[in-house]
């Protein structure tokens, strides 16, 4: 029997709509949260881009206290700091100082992209040397950060020590799951926009995985696409917003998400459709019926420990519905 009876979680990129401004999109990501922790939802993770006119998350820690502070229960995190722009010390003194306020709700997904282009991420960074590769010695000192005061340096992050505040490698390619295994740290990949070398970097984490004080076995997430509706039909047309979503991403527009259409075609040319649709591959679509059927036939060839699900509807009765209806189909309702 295939299990799709786990976790299930949030990823917001707090996206401004088509007819709203910065404080709508913060407004809305609060409004998710509080309906997806009634729902059950796990975690609600947001994520951090910067130089994006139509994204609200640049400042991701900022966000999360704000969520945290409108909330009751729900876990609250980064989908993910984007290290080379941040000082690990930073970090951790950011985020031991919300884990001293709000105690076991915060989690800290961690990434080695910039989440932005070049010369924005030029004008973040810390250093004139690619902190890319310094990605594995940066996740070592947060580790060590929240870790107990007898295994501090000189240098501590003051709140943060013995936080223990739990860490999540990010990957949209194989290179972070070599680093999660190696660390024995859990693994979300970036199915949702990054679908190409999911199948391997889950194989690769798997078979590599050596455990550790942080987790005894392999924890596998994976970030989809979800636009669940009470139709087929209906979802046809609702999922016209995450498709223009991404021909922004493919031409380097800079369009609020829009509001769904009756015809894409009309929209892009066919290799931007196709670009398109290879970046958004893993989301499920449809009724209840469907995305259990697809869900299911997900897990039977990837049995992951917990899904993360983004969500781009224009409607946001509709968004919180796809996740009503996700949760039914993962609660067996």
């Amino acid at each position: 029997m295939t299990n799709i009876n786990i976790p299930v979680s949030v990823l917001n990129l707090a996206p401004i709509r088509m007819g709203q401004n910065g404080k709508d999109a913060i407004d809305a990501m609060v409004d998710l949260a509080q309906a997806t922790e009634k729902m059950g939802y796990t975690r609600y993770w947001i994520a951090e881009h910067h130089n994006s006119p139509t994204l609200v998350s640049s400042a991701t820690s900022i966000l999360i206290k704000h969520t945290l502070e409108h909330t009751e229960k729900i876990r609250v995190g980064s989908g993910g700091i984007m290290l080379p722009n941040h000082s690990p010390l930073v970090v951790a003194e950011q985020f031991g100082t919300m884990a001293t306020i709000y105690p076991d709700r915060l989690d800290l997904g961690l990434g080695r992209a910039p989440g932005t282009d070049m010369m924005t991420a030029s004008a973040l960074r810390r250093s004139k040397n690619d902190s890319v590769y310094t990605f594995p010695n940066d996740v070592d000192a947060l580790l060590t950060y929240f870790g107990p005061l007898e295994s501090q340096g000189y240098v501590k992050a003051y709140p943060g020590v013995g936080t223990n505040i739990p860490i999540y490698i990010l990957g949209s390619s194989t290179d972070s799951a070599y680093l999660a295994a190696k660390l024995g740290l859990p693994y979300v990949f970036a199915s949702h926009f990054a679908p190409r070398y999911m199948e391997e970097a889950i194989s690769i984490y798997r078979n590599r995985f050596e455990p550790s004080e942080y987790l005894s076995s392999p924890y596998m997430m994976v970030c989809l696409n979800v636009i669940a509706t009470e139709t087929d039909e209906e979802a046809q047309r609702e999922i016209t917003t995450m498709q223009q979503f991404f021909l922004n991403v493919v031409r380097g527009s800079q369009n609020p998400l829009q509001p769904p259409v009756d015809n894409m075609d009309e929209l892009w040319r066919q290799a931007e459709k196709e670009m398109a649709n290879s970046m958004s591959s893993v989301t499920l679509l449809g009724s209840k019926d469907s995305i259990r059927s697809q869900l299911t036939s997900f897990q039977e060839k990837y049995n992951v420990d917990e899904l993360m699900a983004v969500s781009y509807i224009y409607n946001q009765e509709k968004q919180k519905r796809s996740y009503e209806i996700l949760k039914e189909v993962v609660d067996g309702k």
